[in-house]
């Protein structure tokens, strides 16, 4: 079956189905992160061929179609396989690659199609395993930069995120904890990296300290290009912080039953994906995994370690693989 033939079909997610005109498939080995796919299961298993709780690694061509009259947002790309839509880019991303995608939609003379992959499935703890999809790219491209794709993003923020506006509305109320030392911060980064460290020499409470590793690791990792140890020790504020997290997660659970986004390891998942080191990546996917249990906030938070543990599972099976 040809490239063409793989993608007839492909059918619009508002209004009528585009016209495809030529397709031009566009390769590259960074990694493109696709989000909302647990709106589109049916599709995906549909696509595969195979059984809930299978486990599944199946190579697609998926095509990027613009929604310029999307009602929500105009800088929406959903992505179609198999003349079905399977979700979408990141906000963030699908707004930096837009007139890029535009750019390449035009030589092209209709639309751009990328390789990718859907990965997951299987029985867990807790049910069969959902099904995600990523996508390769050059992402210079598409106007990122190479191993941008898919970082974390802070655009959209329903409900409980972080924790830490929740945290500072009650700081008052609340005399277990003490958010004040946010406020005085050096707005330079070094700087504020230094005056955190003395901070968390002192601060002997779980929430406190938590917000005090998050900001450190957040400044730590703006500071990567500044001068080179800055990921080391992003790297070792991440492991300091996770070896408290069980005392953190309790305190959290204490004070608001659940368990808010924990970025350091959607981070560091990601930071091992850059470095296509999948056991490692593995390790913090499942760790996060483990410490939110029933009891994340977000199910977004959980979705998306759930991808990358999967996509790090497929990668070290096919490692594995008889050649």
């Amino acid at each position: 079956m040809g490239l063409r033939d793989r993608l007839r079909g492909v059918r619009h997610a508002f209004g009528p189905s585009p016209q495809l005109g030529s397709v031009r498939l566009h390769p590259g080995e960074d990694d493109l992160e696709v989000v909302g796919e647990s709106g589109y299961q049916a599709a995906l298993w549909a696509i595969c061929g195979g059984s809930v709780g299978d486990r599944v690694r199946h190579r697609i061509v998926a095509v990027l179609v613009p929604e310029p009259t999307n009602a929500y947002d105009a800088n929406v790309i959903s992505v179609h396989v198999d003349g079905r839509v399977v979700g979408y880019l990141p906000r963030d991303i699908a707004a930096q690659y837009l007139p890029a995608l535009h750019g390449l939609m035009k030589l092209a003379g209709g639309h751009v199609a990328l390789d990718g992959v859907i990965v997951g499935g299987g029985y867990y703890e807790n049910g069969p395993g959902r099904l995600g999809v990523w996508l390769s790219h050059d992402a210079e491209t598409f106007g990122g930069r190479s191993g941008r794709a898919g970082q974390p993003s802070n655009a959209l923020e329903p409900s409980m995120r972080t924790g830490f506006s929740e945290a500072w509305r009650t700081d008052a109320e609340d005399d277990s904890y003490d958010l004040s030392w946010y406020s005085s911060l050096p707005v330079g980064d070094r700087q504020a990296v230094a005056a955190l460290r003395v901070l968390l020499a002192a601060e002997r409470d779980p929430i406190d300290r938590h917000f005090q590793f998050a900001e450190l690791e957040a400044r730590l990792y703006r500071c990567r290009e500044l001068y080179d140890t800055a990921l080391d020790e992003f790297d070792d504020a991440c492991r300091q912080h996770d070896a408290e997290m069980e005392t953190i997660c309790q305190s959290f659970m204490a004070k608001w039953n659940k368990v808010p986004l924990l970025e350091t390891y959607r981070q560091m998942a990601i930071r091992q994906q850059k470095n296509k080191d999948w056991d490692t990546c593995l390790w913090w996917a499942e760790r996060g995994l483990e410490l939110y249990g029933n009891d994340a906030a977000r199910e977004d938070a959980v979705e998306d370690l759930l991808k990358r543990r999967n996509q790090a599972l497929a990668k070290i099976e096919a490692r594995q693989a008889p050649k």
